[in-house]
């Protein structure tokens, strides 16, 4: 059954990195409670209550909305293979988007990626395990590159363009925080 940790331990970190995609929750206040899937070489566990993940262009934006209303994450990984684990890590996250200052030191800890919007650097308070018995077994095929080629094609101020006309809302009205 689930067990708490104060911090992230060796074998947490080790599960971390087998693990091929996580998922990422936030709430407002109010509105939609937002849960993405996250994939990619995209996350970095920094310390024993740190983590940070790059948040790559999508059609939303919610995470970043999300924080400035409420400030509070949870990261999820659970394990598709053989041994049956679910790890949650809940607390507190920042978010430097792209061209702000640190942007340079977060966005460098992470291969180049021309979609790169966002890192989130969040402080864990509380490390979760438990069973994971009901999560199916799914076999890992590949990477996506389709948006990849989706940035690549667009070029740096189609991105930036689309990031302005679909990433400064949320979907509940509320503002990103996303630089003009």
């Amino acid at each position: 059954m689930a067990k708490q940790f104060p911090s992230f331990d060796a074998a947490h970190e080790s599960f971390i990195a087998q693990q091929h995609i996580f998922f990422v929750a936030t709430a407002a206040p109010d509105g939609q409670v937002n849960l993405s899937p996250k994939g990619r070489d995209s996350l970095r566990v920094l310390g024993p209550n740190r983590l940070a993940w790059r948040n790559l262009t999508g059609s939303g934006n919610e995470t970043a909305a999300h924080l400035l209303r409420a400030n509070r994450m949870t990261v999820m990984w659970c394990s598709f293979t053989t041994r049956p684990l679910i790890l949650r890590a809940y607390g507190t996250a920042t978010v430097t988007h792209h061209g702000e200052p640190g942007w340079d030191d977060l966005n460098g800890l992470f291969p180049p990626e021309p979609g790169a919007r966002q890192v989130f650097d969040m402080t864990v308070d509380l490390v979760q395990t438990s069973c994971g018995y009901a999560v199916p077994f799914m076999d890992f095929r590949a990477e996506r590159d389709t948006l990849e080629k989706w940035a690549e094609d667009r070029g740096p101020e189609g991105v930036a363009a689309y990031w302005q006309q679909k990433n400064r809302q949320s979907i509940d009205g509320f503002p990103t925080g996303l630089p003009a």
